[in-house]
């Protein structure tokens, strides 16, 4: 007669061998991978391949880039979840200096279409811009970065706003369109 405590134990460690096994055969498990697989050769992967990039950024896995030969990434930026910068296919490019931090959905683009002479505006041509963030810049949840932009080193960027022209280093602008409402604490233009 077995021993009802070996075959016990023997039963358990058999049964979390099945487990396991199971589940990284389950089909659930494969196709995420499958999926990551395809994600990480989507086309807006392929872009951010394409930026000038610096050490130490942290992008999430859900921001999207378009014509990555116009984007330029300092040291230690951080780009979160949903957002996206799209530069211009042409000239309009975007610079993120070093430490920049951008919250998740924010959208920044170089370029916008015309849309005055009575065309569908798909068709017409787009007007693109620079867009410079410097350094130390935080951008807030929901921004939107729009063409010709330029916001100084050290500025705070509210959730929501709309930036259409540009806002001086050290400056707390919010709203839309985006106003400076004040200074960052300790700020004298010269974030260091």
């Amino acid at each position: 007669m077995i021993d009802d405590r070996v075959y016990k134990a023997k039963s358990t460690k058999l049964q979390r061998l099945v487990r396991l096994i199971g589940s990284v055969l389950d089909p659930r498990a494969l196709a995420h991978a499958f999926k990551l697989i395809g994600y990480y050769n989507a086309t807006h992967v392929a872009e951010l391949r394409r930026a000038t990039k610096g050490s130490g950024l942290r992008i999430s896995p859900t921001a999207s880039f378009a014509n990555g030969h116009n984007i330029t990434l300092g040291n230690r930026v951080h780009i979160g979840a949903n957002t996206s910068l799209w530069a211009g296919p042409g000239s309009g490019r975007i610079t993120l200096g070093d430490d920049a931090l951008l919250a998740p959905g924010i959208m920044i683009t170089a370029a916008n279409y015309r849309f005055n002479d009575g065309s569908p505006v798909n068709d017409q041509p787009m007007d693109e811009a620079d867009i410079v963030i410097g350094r130390d810049v935080w951008i807030g949840y929901g921004a939107v970065i729009l063409p010709g932009v330029t916001i100084g080193d050290g500025a705070i960027i509210g959730a929501g706003t709309v930036v259409r022209r540009d806002v001086p280093a050290g400056a707390v602008a919010v709203g839309n369109p985006a106003r400076v409402v004040g200074r960052r604490h300790g700020a004298d233009g010269d974030v260091s």
